[in-house]
């Protein structure tokens, strides 16, 4: 193999890297500041619960209010982000019933609810937990399973949902 051609493999090409229209590579938390700049406006109460890259130049956007998330909503969310379609695609949802988790406001909302919880490290011998959400403050959450209780750490956790649960209708 030619020289020149053997520094080329295992090179990403270029247009697998998302970046805007001058070149530079945004960072998720660059994005949400984004964001949250150009749907300020929109309502207050609207937050942004969580963004995702899913793709190398698109982005989920999960969002709620106190008054549900429509389609209406939904819409409005994607006009005031125009800016941004020139450089991503952009997928605009709820939260839906096994809603992200990523504020410490949004475990001690959800006390009593069952949660998934995956953290980057492991945690009484495991990196996944799923029961339920006893406590939750500003550094630690608590859930309790089969296996009893465990505290987990806010800065542990790589992901977390609530899990939804459905009664049987009694006939």
């Amino acid at each position: 193999m030619p020289a020149d051609l053997s520094r080329e493999v295992g090179r990403r090409p270029a247009f697998f890297i998302a970046s805007d229209r001058q070149g530079v590579i945004p960072t998720v938390e660059a994005l949400q500041r984004q964001i949250a700049e150009l749907t300020a406006g929109l309502d207050p109460r609207l937050e942004l619960i969580m963004l995702e890259k899913t793709g190398p130049e698109a982005l989920r956007l999960y969002v709620d209010h106190p008054d549900g998330v429509d389609l209406e909503v939904c819409e409005r969310v994607t006009h005031a982000l125009r800016p941004l379609s020139a450089d991503w695609a952009l997928e605009v949802s709820s939260p839906g019933l096994d809603r992200p988790l990523t504020k410490p406001a949004h475990y001690r909302r959800f006390v009593g609810s069952k949660v998934r919880v995956r953290t980057t490290e492991k945690i009484d011998g495991r990196k996944s937990f799923t029961g339920r959400l006893e406590a939750a403050d500003e550094h630690t959450l608590s859930v309790s399973d089969e296996r009893g209780s465990h505290a987990i750490p806010l800065a542990a956790v790589h992901r977390s949902n609530l899990v939804p649960e459905f009664s049987e209708v009694s006939q």
